[in-house]
């Protein structure tokens, strides 16, 4: 059976042998070569059905990370399941962008919270260079998946169960507060792609569209009285309002704010000083 041709029936050329390679690759330990010369037809038959079992699921439009079960994100592998969001390759545009806010201060003194941690993706990435990270979730599956990807990577974590629309009293600060939220308005999911909307938690997608800025307002709230003076708040945004998060922060008594874009252009990261 030519399954390479059958994905081809549900993707488009290239996207189709992009994921069939890496099933190949990840799964069977064949590379592009292997596979131009033929050998994954050669392949035994309990491997058989088990390519069948994953091209069936691709068919399906299920995400290849949860197949596999890991991403890749900053230059380490993340377990993901479907109960977090799958790490998203512009999101290492705000790893980045916080430890250059960061600048000259000790790594390991320095104490970042990042609100929504999801698979851990940020707070890890952040704390194997060396910072002193904090990471809250209001999801158990979450935060089980963050605290195992923390463990298999050798990353120090203080994890929080918590809802940042209603949070514990706290009297803990940091120096750097981050968070890439809910941003996407219901009214856009008919523009987002088959696969995502079926599978990924719309717990960590969506807000409703009569109030869109909803967790940069609890968020930004819960930095005002949480970050030590001269902190900083950074913010993976919807491209649409980027100038609404500039207010909102301006609203709270952060100092400057800065919209940059993403790799492709894109409205992507708000960051201000409090």
């Amino acid at each position: 059976m030519n399954w390479k041709q059958e994905l081809e029936d549900h993707y488009e050329e290239r996207e189709a042998y992009a994921l069939y390679r890496m099933v190949m690759e990840e799964r069977f330990g064949l590379s592009h070569t292997d596979i131009l010369l033929g050998k994954d037809s050669q392949i035994s038959e309990e491997k058989q059905e088990q390519l069948k079992e994953i091209l069936e699921r691709l068919k399906k439009f299920e995400p290849i990370q949860y197949i596999l079960g890991f991403a890749d994100f900053y230059g380490h592998r993340f377990s993901v399941a479907p109960g977090v969001l799958i790490p998203r390759p512009e999101t290492e545009e705000l790893v980045k962008t916080v430890i250059s806010l960061a600048g000259d201060r000790v790594p390991a003194q320095t104490q970042i919270l990042d609100i929504g941690t999801g698979s851990g993706c940020i707070a890890i990435s952040l704390a194997l260079e060396g910072y002193k990270l904090s990471a809250m979730d209001i999801s158990e599956d979450a935060l089980s998946i963050a605290t195992k990807n923390a463990s298999n990577l050798g990353a120090e974590i203080s994890f929080i169960h918590e809802n940042i629309l209603q949070p514990s009293p706290c009297s803990d600060k940091w120096d750097i507060i981050v968070s890439n939220p809910p941003y996407v308005c219901a009214s856009e999911a008919n523009n987002m792609r088959f696969n995502v909307l079926m599978h990924e938690p719309h717990i960590a997608l969506f807000v409703p569209d009569s109030d869109p800025l909803i967790f940069y307002r609890a968020i930004v709230s819960y930095a005002l009285s949480h970050l030590n003076p001269g902190g900083w708040i950074c913010l993976e945004i919807n491209q649409a309002f980027p100038d609404k998060i500039k207010q909102l922060l301006t609203s709270f008594g952060f100092k400057e704010p800065t919209i940059i874009n993403d790799q492709y252009g894109k409205n992507r990261i708000a960051y201000a000083q409090l």
